[in-house]
């Protein structure tokens, strides 16, 4: 699946993460920005490459400031700025979500 154009989900508050997702040519790119990275850097990486690989996301640029959410909020964050980048937002896919 092709994102359609770039898309923000998510702030800035503490334990929340923002994630901008923009389509580039060439693969996909991970810019992680967290106070817990050496902690929780490669967790959070894995997790958002998986979400993404269930979309069937490719070529796409996430850069994602993390302010120490978990899992749970993530996979939300994330979800729902593929959702807008694909114009799906009022239609979401729910074999993805389930």
């Amino acid at each position: 699946m092709e994102i359609k154009h770039t898309a923000i989900a998510g702030t800035l508050e503490s334990s929340d993460i923002q994630i901008m997702l923009s389509k580039i040519e060439g693969p996909t790119e991970i810019e992680l920005e967290s106070a817990v990275e050496k902690q929780f850097g490669t967790q959070i990486r894995t997790l958002m490459r998986t979400i993404l690989e269930q979309y069937g996301i490719t070529n796409v640029k996430l850069k994602a400031v993390d302010k120490g959410a978990l899992d749970c909020t993530i996979k939300a964050r994330l979800i729902t700025a593929i959702q807008r980048a694909i114009d799906k937002q009022n239609d979401p896919d729910w074999e993805v979500l389930g």
